[in-house]
């Protein structure tokens, strides 16, 4: 077995051992989050807004657009990957929200994920800031972020992405 046969090998029993772990691709798609965000932020600062003098506005809007496009590539790959086997859900509001148009209720699904990731980052500020005041402010941090993950994960899961009883249940559906 050549090298590349054998990396390909590998790569494709750890994807299908990842597949039965939601959480695991929930955080792969976390650091791809990262990755994503690092590289926006890099090319708006280098290129897209490189014509804004002010340093601090030229940050700002270059955070504000990494950030944009991590969670819409998170929201993506989390709806795709993470909750494939999930039916997209309708709006919660007492109608048929499978009738609405694609759009309008990836718009909502986006508003719960993006709603859920806010809560998870006021979380892990909070959570840091009151940790440090007994330990190190790294090691507050790191155990924020963790259990800031599990809450993202639960909220997305059970709101953002949940699964659809009475959909399911429902013969003809």
């Amino acid at each position: 077995m050549s090298a590349s046969s054998a990396w390909r090998h590998w790569l494709e029993t750890f994807a299908a051992w990842l597949q039965r772990f939601r959480y695991l691709k929930f955080g792969v798609v976390g650091a791809s989050g990262t990755v994503v965000n690092i590289a926006v932020l890099y090319l708006a600062q280098q290129h897209v807004f490189n014509g804004i003098e002010d340093p601090k506005l030229r940050l700002a809007l270059s955070l504000a657009l990494a950030i944009l496009i991590a969670t819409m590539n998170n929201f993506t790959w989390n709806r795709l990957w993470t909750w494939a086997d999930r039916p997209q859900l309708p709006v919660a509001d007492g109608t048929d929200g499978y009738t609405r148009p694609l759009a309008i209720r990836l718009f909502i699904q986006f508003g719960r994920y993006c709603i859920a990731s806010w809560f998870g980052m006021a979380f892990q500020f909070g959570a840091t800031i009151w940790l440090s005041h007994s330990m190190d402010y790294r090691i507050a941090n790191v155990i924020s972020i963790i259990a800031a993950s599990v809450i993202n994960f639960l909220a997305n899961d059970r709101w953002t992405f949940r699964a659809d009883a009475t959909r399911r249940s429902s013969p003809g559906k």
